[in-house]
């Protein structure tokens, strides 16, 4: 059993409220080598890759595509499949624990933004993506992370 599966097992079992997010995967080639873009959390700092909740009106692949933007001033090609999915659990603020289950989208980052909706609350970085999956905390991420591997146009 994978990991998310794990996740997802227990968090049915201690009958956690579950919810869906979409999540970019920004990523860029550079000297024919892909790097991915992290991101920072608002508070912790941690490193991500932006990701939120599905915004009405858009398929998942443009809420991933908006998130991108919003919080880390990427434009770009954003595909229409997920490329995979992790999931993580979280205690809110005076509500208690959730599961969050997030469909990652690859996006071909054209595009990067010195001024942003977020720019003033997250830094971003570039990696390889072995390096990538070494810097999150999210193990399902990482995961997805470190098998990253498109193809250069």
């Amino acid at each position: 059993m994978d990991i998310e599966r794990t996740i997802q097992a227990s968090a049915k079992v201690a009958n956690l409220p579950v919810f869906e997010q979409s999540a970019a995967l920004c990523y860029r080639f550079t000297k024919g080598k892909p790097e991915i873009l992290l991101i920072t959390t608002r508070r912790s700092g941690k490193w991500i890759i932006p990701k939120g909740w599905p915004t009405k009106g858009l398929t998942s692949g443009q809420s991933a595509a908006l998130e991108a933007w919003e919080e880390a001033g990427v434009s770009g090609m954003c595909a229409n499949a997920p490329l995979g999915q992790f999931s993580y659990v979280k205690t809110r603020s005076g509500v208690g624990p959730a599961q969050f289950v997030v469909d990652v989208f690859p996006l071909h980052v054209r595009r990067l933004s010195a001024k942003y909706p977020e720019n003033d609350v997250r830094r971003r970085k570039w990696y390889s993506p072995k390096k990538a999956s070494h810097r999150v905390i999210l193990p399902g991420l990482a995961v997805l992370l470190q098998g990253f591997a498109p193809k250069l146009n």
